[in-house]
């Protein structure tokens, strides 16, 4: 499974559209197994969604992530879980896999 977060300066970014990168978390048997930290394309309409399914990305956690965002995850195949709470990277990785991370309010109004 590949999990990705949206980061800015290394942290969870809390809009999926303006973040400088994504923490690409891959995980086997319950475990996280690598990290990688990828630049996204430019940002326009549907490019980050198309971006995370060609990096073979399973789950999205975001802070807030708009309406057709979502959709286009979801046509992809990709969960989201949204308007977590800013922690670790780690740990909000950690949290999913063992059922804990909780969704909250959607940060983004679009």
């Amino acid at each position: 499974m590949k999990i990705a977060i949206p980061t800015v300066n290394k942290e969870l970014c809390s809009h999926f559209g303006h973040c400088e990168a994504f923490a690409i978390f891959t995980v086997d048997e319950g475990e996280i197994v690598s990290r990688e930290d990828l630049t996204p394309p430019v940002h326009e309409p549907g490019s980050h969604p198309a971006f995370l399914r060609d990096q073979g990305c399973n789950v999205v956690i975001a802070g807030g992530l708009g309406g057709r965002a979502q959709d286009l995850l979801h046509g992809y195949g990709i969960s989201t879980v949204i308007g977590v709470k800013p922690m670790p990277l780690e740990e909000l990785v950690t949290c999913y896999i063992d059922g804990s991370l909780e969704a909250g309010d959607n940060r983004c109004d679009h």
